[in-house]
């Protein structure tokens, strides 16, 4: 049996109707075919917490995790997402793709903790090219 191609796909496993999924669906396949493709889960702050727990052995919800292989795969949490964005002053979709695209960043080999600045020039071009607010590397260094 021939292997089928690896594409991107978004899934979400949170209960929260205040999103535009489809425009999330069209910004995480324009990503994906830039930087590779991968899945990517919104779910739960508790589904982060769990992943978080298991793979990393740190006990509690963080706001996106990245698990490298072929394809990639990344979780972000929406309670984390609405929160943050709540904080920052914009919206949980803008927060959504901030996270999105942190990660995928991440999946493509990227290490803001031990690189010399790459990752944060690479989001920064990306957040610039989507109008997207403040990034996560950049609201570290402020």
């Amino acid at each position: 049996m021939p292997t089928l191609p690896a594409k991107a796909t978004l899934l979400f496993q949170h209960p929260t109707r205040s999103v535009r999924r489809g425009e999330l669906r069209l910004f995480w396949e324009e990503m994906t075919a830039s930087l590779g493709t991968a899945t990517c889960l919104i779910t739960t702050d508790a589904e982060l917490r769990r992943l978080n727990r298991e793979f990393r052995k740190k006990d509690y919800a963080t706001d996106v995790l990245s698990f490298p292989g072929s394809p990639g795969e990344i979780a972000v949490s929406f309670d984390r997402a609405a929160e943050q964005a709540a904080e920052m002053g914009h919206p949980v979709d803008a927060e959504l793709r901030i996270l999105m695209l942190h990660g995928l960043l991440h999946l493509s080999g990227m290490d803001h903790e031990t690189d010399s600045g790459e990752m944060a020039k690479a989001e920064a071009g990306w957040r610039k090219k989507f109008k997207l607010p403040v990034g996560l590397i950049e609201r570290a260094h402020a």
